[in-house]
C-alpha cells in the first residue's frame, strides 16, 4: 500500500502537468558547461540513476537547518535539542516513507547510503557460512559482494532479455537441501531500469518462509517502496539529497542483541576497560557524530516527492522512458539492451521499466560515445559496466572467452578493453528536449559524424579525453580520479 501523501497545490497543479516538461527544476537547472570549439551549452543531466541533483526543497531545508546545526542526542544547550528533535523526526519520516508505521516494529537505521545498509545488514544477520542467500545476477555490486563474504550464495539468472520471473525466484528458493536465509533482491535494475514483479517475489519468499532485503536504491526516487519487505536499503544521493545520507528499515528486534555493525561512542550505556553494555536500537547501530546534515536533507526529500505525488512522478518517467526507448531503437547501428530492446526493438510485453537505457553503438567503444556526448554536446550519460558486471556482461553476450580475455588485460593494468555499455537516466529534472537531445546527439555519432578533434583512451582507465589545450578538457579531465566505467 502507497504510504499516505499530502495533498497540496503543488500535487494538484502537477495533475495538468504536460510529461513533457520536467517536473522540477533541481539544483543546477540550466547551468552552462564548457564544450569543444570554446562553446557552453547548457548541462543535459542524463546521468540521474548515478545522483540526483538536489531538489531545490532539500538544498533550502539545509540552508534553513545549519544555524541551528549542532551534535545530537548528548548536548544541553538549545541548539542540540532542537537538531536532536529534526534528526529524530527525519528518522520517522523514513519510516513513514518505507510505508511503515513510525511506532511500529521497525526501526530506521540511518547510514551513509546504500551499500554500507547492505554491509550493515550482512553483520547483523550472524549468518554461519553454511548459510544460503538467495540473490539474483542482476544486482548492483552491492547486493553481491556483502554476502559473498559471510554465506553461500545461489543465483537467480535472467534472459537474455535481462528479466527473470517470479517462478525463476520460486525455483532457486526451493532448490538444494537449506532453506535460504536471506532472499536479496532489487527492488529496480540501475542498468536497465527494469522493475521485477517484487510484491509477488516477496510473497513468494514469504510463504517459504524467507526473508527479503529489498535494494531499494534505484527504486526509491521513482515508485513507492514495497511494505511487503523485511528489510529495505536506499541512498539520499539517488533520491535528489545529495548529503551522504541513507537508511536501512527493518525489524527493530534483530538489532536488540549482539553487536553493533561500528562500535563507539553513542552506542553504549555502559563501559568498562572489559565490558560493555550497548544501548538500545536504533543508537545502538549509530555509533559516532551522526550526520545530521543528511539526515535533514532525507527528510526533505520526502516531503519534496509526497507534494509531486507518486502519480505524477510515475506519469512523468512513463512518458521519458517511452520517448526515451523509441528514439534509441529508431537509430541505426544503436542497440537497446535489456527487456526494452527485446525482440528486435519492440519490447518485452508487460515488462515495465524505470526512464533509463543502457545501449551501445557499434563501432564505438562507449567510453568514447559517453566522451564526445559530455565533450562535444554537453550530454552527461554514465558508461561501463555500472556496478553491475554479472548483469552487463550477460546483457552483452559475452561468453567465457571474451571475459577471459579482459580479466587477463586487467591484471596487466590495461583498461582499454573494459567491456560495457552507455546508459542514459533520467528523473524529476529531465525534460523531453534533454531526451530529444540525446536522441539527436546520438544519432549523429552513430551515422559517422567526425570528431571536430581526435580522442586518445587512457590505458589505465579506459577513458577517453579530447586532445585538446582548451581549459576544462584534456589534463583538467584526465586528473579527475578513477575511470567512469570501473565499479
Amino acid at each position: 500500500m502507497e504510504p499516505t501523501r499530502p495533498v497540496t497545490a503543488a500535487s494538484e497543479a502537477h495533475s495538468v502537468h504536460d510529461p513533457a516538461d520536467a517536473l522540477a527544476e533541481l539544483v543546477g537547472a540550466g547551468q552552462l558547461v564548457p564544450c569543444l570549439g570554446g562553446v557552453e551549452r547548457v548541462a543535459v543531466e542524463l546521468d540521474q540513476a548515478a545522483s540526483t541533483q538536489s531538489h531545490p526543497v532539500v538544498a533550502d531545508r539545509v540552508a534553513e537547518f545549519l544555524p541551528w546545526y549542532s551534535s545530537v542526542h548528548r548536548g544541553a544547550g538549545f541548539r542540540s535539542r532542537r537538531a536532536t528533535a529534526a534528526y529524530e523526526a527525519a528518522r520517522r519520516a523514513m519510516l513513514s516513507f518505507a510505508g511503515r508505521d513510525e511506532d511500529g516494529p521497525d526501526v530506521a537505521i540511518l547510514c551513509r547510503n546504500t551499500t554500507e545498509a547492505i554491509n550493515h545488514l550482512a553483520y547483523r544477520l550472524r549468518l554461519d557460512p553454511s548459510d544460503v542467500v538467495v540473490t539474483t545476477v542482476v544486482e548492483h555490486h552491492a547486493n553481491l559482494l556483502p554476502w559473498g563474504r559471510i554465506a553461500q550464495r545461489r543465483y537467480v539468472e535472467c534472459g537474455t532479455d535481462g528479466t527473470f520471473t517470479t517462478g525463476d525466484v520460486i525455483a532457486a528458493l526451493d532448490a538444494g537441501h537449506r532453506k535460504p536465509a536471506l532472499l536479496a533482491i532489487t527492488g529496480a535494475s540501475n542498468v536497465s531500469g527494469w522493475l521485477p514483479p517484487i510484491t509477488e517475489i516477496i510473497s513468494a519468499a514469504h510463504e517459504r518462509g524467507v526473508p527479503v532485503l529489498v535494494d531499494a536504491a534505484q527504486l526509491a526516487p521513482h515508485r513507492p517502496l514495497p511494505t511487503e519487505a523485511d528489510f529495505l536499503a536506499l541512498s539520499g544521493h539517488k533520491f535528489y539529497a545529495p548529503f551522504g545520507s541513507g537508511a536501512l528499515i527493518g525489524p527493530r528486534a534483530l538489532f536488540e542483541t549482539g553487536d553493533p555493525f561500528l562500535a563507539g561512542g553513542g552506542a553504549v550505556d555502559l563501559v568498562g576497560l572489559d565490558e560493555v553494555i550497548w544501548t538500545a536500537p536504533p543508537d545502538r547501530e549509530e555509533a559516532g557524530s551522526p550526520n545530521v546534515v543528511g539526515a535533514i536533507a532525507l527528510h526533505a526529500a520526502i516531503d519534496a516527492l509526497g507534494a509531486i505525488g507518486w502519480d505524477a512522478v510515475a506519469d512523468h518517467e512513463r512518458a521519458l522512458t517511452g520517448r526515451l526507448h523509441r528514439g534509441l531503437v529508431a537509430i541505426d547501428g544503436v542497440h537497446l539492451l535489456g527487456p526494452a530492446g527485446a525482440r528486435n526493438g519492440a519490447g518485452l510485453p508487460g515488462a515495465e521499466t524505470l526512464p533509463v537505457a543502457a545501449f551501445t553503438v557499434d563501432g564505438m567503444h562507449h567510453a568514447l560515445v559517453a566522451a564526445r556526448l559530455s565533450a562535444e554536446y554537453g550530454i552527461a550519460v554514465r558508461h561501463g559496466c555500472f556496478c553491475a558486471h554479472p548483469y552487463v556482461i550477460r546483457l552483452l553476450g559475452m561468453d567465457e572467452a571474451a571475459v577471459d580475455a579482459y580479466r587477463t588485460e586487467v591484471l596487466a593494468g590495461d583498461h582499454r578493453g573494459i567491456p560495457g555499455a552507455v546508459r542514459a537516466s533520467a528523473g524529476l529534472g529531465t525534460s523531453g528536449n534533454d531526451i530529444d537531445s540525446l536522441i539527436s546527439a546520438v544519432s549523429e555519432l552513430a551515422a559517422g559524424t567526425p570528431p571536430p578533434v581526435p580522442y586518445e583512451q587512457d590505458p589505465g582507465t579506459g577513458d577517453f579525453f579530447p586532445v585538446t589545450d582548451e581549459p576544462g578538457w584534456r589534463n583538467a579531465a584526465a586528473e579527475l580520479g578513477a575511470a567512469c566505467s570501473r565499479g
